[in-house]
């Protein structure tokens, strides 16, 4: 891996780590948080990465299958989700959006989502 990719690697796991430090769950099946990581990278590789790495920082605990959020905060909707007209394709769906929400995160900006999938990605379903 040359610098320029490992740097986006390292860019894409810090930037998942804050997804899953502002989780709005107390726990959930393994499956939904790897469905919430793959919102910033579908490499197998790098999911692994992004859970070992969040075990590892304190950020979740895993336990059969089960994912136990220890965060620190949580996405303030009114200053952490920005809205963009454009033409955009959910990063969750795929679904076309006219309308896009970016969650900003201090590691850079998470998107876009339709309005339903960044309250599912955020835990406020």
């Amino acid at each position: 891996m040359d610098d320029s990719a490992h740097g986006r690697a390292s860019a894409r796991v810090e930037l998942a780590l804050d997804l899953l430090a502002a989780l709005e769950h107390d726990d959930l099946p393994l499956s939904a948080v790897v469905d919430r990581i793959e919102t910033v990278t579908t490499d197998p590789t790098l999911v692994r990465t992004i859970l070992d790495e969040a075990e590892l920082r304190g950020i979740v605990e895993r336990d059969d299958g089960r994912v136990r959020m220890r965060r620190d905060g949580f996405v303030r909707f009114e200053r952490q989700v920005v809205t963009r007209e454009g033409d955009f394709d959910c990063r969750r769906c795929g679904a076309s959006l006219s309308t896009g929400h970016f969650v900003r995160f201090e590691s850079g900006e998470l998107g876009p989502f339709g309005p339903s999938c960044v309250r599912t990605v955020l835990g406020r379903d």
